[in-house]
């Protein structure tokens, strides 16, 4: 084919066009619910997000928002780098395909030109509207950035594959280094890119053989664990080394360590550099000064620092420097050079981190984990805040604590301390210096509980009951000793454990997941193993029914679900097709191997950013939310496939022809064919993912603060009322005067010095406790002394707890004398909290905030964190919309009660709601659960209204409550409407009030929107089989006891008509009676 090279760079801009065009069109305005707020947040402010960070992201996604118009825009120019990401990935996609596909096939010939260029065109359009890809490019997010890393680099291989015997081929090689640099400061998914990176270098110097392969992939492996265990944390532990030698054995200002560091570690390297040119340069073979120079640069980059280790480190350094002077006359210098100016911008692109540490010490406003300091900072990158999960040896979920007798009483053996350190606090006359922090990495489990790669290792309840769910763990019988007696458990057996690994890790964790991008997708409810949601599907009715049941008697909701999306496998069949041509295909008779090669490449690519990963997380049952895009790598290697399915079926059919021109004309249309495939993905997928006019995250984010009263404390938990609630405040401006308190990081010391310091025009919390009272280590866990119940003011309860006095401790730790704590209202009376035998620091803190504000500023609870975060406070808690304000007045019936005027004011005039309204916009499970949270809210509203009503003597003040009762589920109705937020259980009380209101029409469309829906499922369940009915049945009998109420309250507002229409059914199932 002529100009193949100029049609291969044409058409792969034209399918980008359609990547960036299907992407910025179908995009989310602002941001979207989870992680994005945060990113979106961190970007414009330059702020500090979660560990392990996301620096580089950061500094792109500040470019960025530097196009907006204002700050209302700042989050769709965010979303918009990933939407451009994205299609640049899909760009590169293209180019990978056709770059492997000419290894097999030479385009010599029009027809295998247009089947070359149809591969590569099917195969990226695949991966351009794949369910998983497609979710993370329309929103602000790491993924669509970090998948654009993946691709360059692995196009950049084979650019290098092309050019390797070419003079000065290993720039290919440095960028691919400087590009994982930088990815690092994306995420660390690019980095599983290196095995499938060093099998292509070693098919391009090496003959095919399997003992080499295995040799390549371990040396792989290595150079991953160099990056991952020795490079990213071995850089800030030296220079922490160097920290403490400096300031605390020197007495150096803080950071003269670092700084000193710094310098050495780029003298090291431009020496080693600098040192292996000469040697290049004048054509010797390496000297003493060489390898000095490479083994120290090495050394001084954390090369050789494996997972912190000093001891291993200086190891691994006499071993390099052994095998070097050893080996000096074989190794090459052009090596030794290439190395270290790999390493060179591996840690110059690492340097991003820079960024965090900059920002971190100018206190901006988000500063997780406070990473101002080389050791923080590797606290940080460690992630050290989520705790450890064991991944080839370890404990199982019922493990025991070791424990050793000391004298009278048996404590925990810990697995030994982790020196912590952290600037101390200064005081006047004192030089700088570190002080060390209490902490240990873990207890120590008995052994007769651990078991090689444990899969089932969490101790957390619900997911103890999963495990024996998913496994079917019956155990084997275990004696033990524990503290001098001898007890016996059942531990679960090694093949319950990998009954558990393939059943729910790599069945439902990651094929349910490759299935929804090449199959179809059941619906997009998140699934936690019922057969109704969120399963894998095709399309094809007697595959489907074999699997879930009969699709077709599927209740409506579920069957005309957005995310109900049908692939009739042709994706996956396409890219099945491609694997085993890849496999056989040869180029020549001379290399029979060739097309083993080219499968092993991207084998090893779809094997390690998928599988690996599910070995590597070893995840937990019943994750808050599903976890496809960790793996969207794994299904990029896959539509390479797709695109090379392309080109074996046109192969084979062109086999059997002989005119060129039929050849040609078969190939076209094989072409065309296939690209029906991702136009049948693009088809199905487009409704559930056309996000373009929703704008849900940031007004329910807004209506939390919109619910509070000026300069107010909230309180809120989880990613969904924190993260939106941070972006309207740091982004849009929005209530400013509103400090958004999250309870799970108010349990670390770094986010309570935040909360001490004003921002924008939110006062200082108040929080009397000093530093040294809630330190690592320090007050973290507190016991109560369930004895004692006489009444105590928090006040004078921490000033027991913070007491030095020995008498104050229980066995040497700190504790609360009572049980019955209380803070004192403005009139006297005592706001008691719940009655507990212990208190975490979060929960602690909350009680010192309540005590030493004394009701001057306004704290609320956010509506969407549970009871047990109130701390026995619902008595006294008022309801302003999304919102519970602490108040010092008890409520007479002990339950919170609902401020009528205000609330009114700010859910009928405050509050946004994202376009909810507007007809086919697209809602996602997550998205609809905060719908119908606001539908609630509005039940409350007009329910208190209604009662108020009844409870006055005034008939027009009486006729005014029920009027604005009336007017209140009528603007719910018309803000979240039923053809886009379904009625459910939560709606019943509207419908009631709609009847005591005198309204029953609009009564009765609710109660019949709910039964014939409810009828639906219990239907379905009962054409389903027994094992089917019973994986279903606790959602089928919740629309059992759904109906059965409906049905009551037909009854009871005398609704007789309806009654007897659905009387049949209710007296079929037994409720009558």
């Amino acid at each position: 084919m002529k100009n193949f090279k100029l049609w291969n760079v044409l058409l792969g801009w034209i399918v980008f066009a359609i990547a960036a065009a299907t992407y910025l069109l179908t995009m989310e305005p602002t941001a979207s619910f989870w992680d994005c707020g945060e990113f979106i947040a961190s970007a414009f402010k330059l702020d500090v997000g979660h560990p392990p960070g996301a620096p580089f992201f950061m500094l792109m996604g500040r470019f960025f928002s530097l196009f907006a118009a204002d700050v209302t825009q700042v989050a769709m120019c965010v979303n918009a780098l990933s939407a451009l990401a994205s299609a640049f990935t899909i760009l590169f996609l293209f180019w990978t395909i056709t770059a492997l596909a000419r290894k097999l096939v030479q385009p010599d010939t029009l027809a295998k030109g247009i089947a070359l260029l149809g591969a590569g065109a099917v195969g990226a359009l695949a991966y351009t509207f794949s369910d998983t890809f497609w979710f993370s490019a329309v929103e602000g997010e790491v993924y669509a950035s970090s998948s654009l890393f993946t691709a360059v680099v692995f196009w950049l291989i084979l650019k290098w594959d092309e050019h390797a015997d070419e003079e000065g081929s290993d720039k290919w090689l440095i960028v691919i280094a400087y590009l994982m640099g930088l990815s690092i400061g994306v995420h660390l998914l690019n980095l599983l890119t290196i095995p499938a990176i060093v099998l292509v270098y070693y098919f391009r110097r090496h003959q095919f053989s399997w003992k080499g392969i295995t040799t390549a992939f371990l040396a792989s492996v290595g150079i991953l664990a160099v990056i991952l265990y020795g490079i990213i944390p071995g850089v800030p532990t030296i220079a922490g080394w160097f920290e403490l030698l400096f300031t605390n054995g020197l007495g150096m200002p803080f950071n003269t360590g670092l700084a000193i560091y710094l310098i050495l570690m780029a003298t090291a390297l431009v020496w080693a550099v600098w040192e292996s040119y000469c040697v290049i340069d004048k054509n010797e073979t390496i000297n003493t000064r060489t390898i000095i120079s490479f083994v120290t640069a090495m050394a001084f980059s954390g090369v050789p620092f494996i997972k912190e280790s000093a001891m291993l480190g200086l190891l691994l350094i006499v071993v390099m420097l052994v095998l070097l002077f050893w080996k000096k006359d074989v190794i090459s210098a052009r090596w030794l050079n290439t190395i270290s100016m790999m390493v060179t911008v591996i840690i110059i692109g690492y340097m991003s981190y820079a960024a965090i540490v900059i920002r971190s010490n100018a206190d901006t406003p988000m500063d997780q984990n406070s990473p101002d300091n080389v050791f923080s900072l590797k606290y940080y990158l460690n992630r050290e805040q989520y705790g450890d999960t064991p991944l080839l040896y370890g404990q199982t979920y019922n493990a025991p604590v070791e424990l050793v007798v000391k004298g009278d009483i048996c404590e925990p053996v810990t697995k030994g301390e982790k020196a912590q350190y952290a600037p101390a606090p200064k005081i006047d006359g004192e030089k700088d210096h570190y002080q060390k922090i209490d902490g240990h990495a873990g207890y120590e489990y008995m052994s007769e509980f651990k078991m090689l790669f444990p899969r089932m290792h969490s101790s957390n309840p619900n997911h103890v009951s999963a495990y024996k769910e998913w496994a079917d763990i019956k155990g084997k019988k275990v004696k033990y000793k524990y503290c001098g007696q001898t007890k016996v458990d059942y531990c679960p057996t090694f093949a319950e454990n990998m009954k558990f690994f393939f059943r729910y890790q790599v069945n439902f964790m990651y094929w349910r997941y490759f299935m929804w991008n090449f199959a179809g997708r059941q619906n997009d409810i998140q699934s936690y193993g019922d057969i109704t949601k969120g399963n894998w599907l095709t399309g094809i009715s007697f595959i489907d029914n074999a699997l879930l049941g009969d699709q077709s008697k599927l209740p409506t909701e579920l069957r005309e679900n957005k995310g109900h999306n049908v692939y009739y496998m042709l994706p996956l069949l396409l890219g099945i097709i491609g694997i085993f041509w890849q496999i056989g295909k040869r180029n020549n008779t001379d290399d029979k191997k060739q097309g083993m090669r080219s499968f092993a490449i991207t084998f090893l690519l779809f094997f390690l950013t998928g599988l690996a990963i599910v070995v590597y997380l070893n995840q937990t049952p019943y994750q808050p939310r599903e976890r496809d895009y960790a793996y969207a790598g794994s299904f990029y290697a896959f539509c390479i496939w797709i695109g090379l399915g392309v080109l074996g079926i046109t192969q084979a059919i062109n086999s059997l022809l002989k005119s060129n021109k039929m050849k040609t004309l078969v190939a076209a249309l094989i072409v065309l064919v296939c690209l029906g495939v991702p136009a049948q993905m693009a088809a199905q997928n487009w409704d559930d993912h056309d996000r373009s006019d929703r704008y849900v995250a940031r007004d329910f984010g807004a209506n939390y603060l919109r619910s509070c009263d000026k300069e107010a404390i909230i309180f809120c938990n989880g990613d969904n009322d924190t993260f939106p609630l941070w972006y309207n405040i740091e982004v849009e401006g929005e209530r400013s005067d509103v400090r958004a308190c999250n309870l799970s990081y108010l349990q670390t010391d770094w986010y309570i010095d935040q909360m001490k310091r004003p921002y924008y025009e939110s006062p200082a919390l108040p929080i009397s406790w000093e530093y040294k009272d809630y330190m690592p280590g320090k007050n973290e866990y507190v016991r109560v002394d369930t004895r004692n119940t006489t009444p105590l003011e928090v006040k004078r309860a921490f000033q027991f707890l913070h007491s030095e006095d020995k008498r104050t401790k229980l066995d040497g730790d700190n504790y609360i004398p009572s049980n019955q704590l209380y803070i004192k209202s403005p009139d006297g009376e005592k706001v008691m909290f719940k009655k507990a035998s212990h208190f975490t620091r979060s929960e602690l803190m909350v009680m010192e905030m309540l005590s030493t504000n004394q009701w001057k500023r306004p704290m609320y609870f956010a509506v969407t964190i549970g009871n047990d975060y109130h701390l026995g406070l619902d008595p006294y808690l008022e309801l302003t919309g999304m919102a519970y304000r602490i108040t010092p007045e008890r409520s007479e019936d002990g339950r919170p009660r609902v401020n009528t005027v205000e609330m009114y004011e700010n859910m009928m005039h405050q509050f946004r709601f994202g376009n909810v309204n507007q007809p086919g916009i697209y809602l996602d499970e997550n998205t609809l659960r905060m719908c119908r949270t606001h539908r609630m809210m509005f039940a409350q509203l007009a329910e208190a209204l209604y009662m108020e009503g009844w409870q006055t003597e005034d008939t027009l003040v009486r006729k005014e409550k029920h009027a604005k009762a009336l007017q209140v589920l009528d603007y719910a109705d018309e803000m979240l409407p039923a053809c886009n937020v379904s009625y459910d259980h939560t709606s019943v009380s509207m419908a009631a009030l709609y009847y005591e209101l005198d309204q029953p029409e609009k009564a009765n469309t609710i109660m019949q929107a709910m039964a014939d829906n409810a009828i639906e499922y219990i239907q379905w369940g009962a054409s389903l089989d027994s094992q089917r009915r019973s994986s279903a049945q606790s959602t089928i009998n919740n629309y059992i006891a759904i109906f059965d109420y409906v049905m009551r309250n037909f009854m009871r507002f005398e609704q007789k008509e309806l009654f007897n229409q659905y009387f049949d059914i209710y007296k079929s199932l037994g409720l009558n009676e």
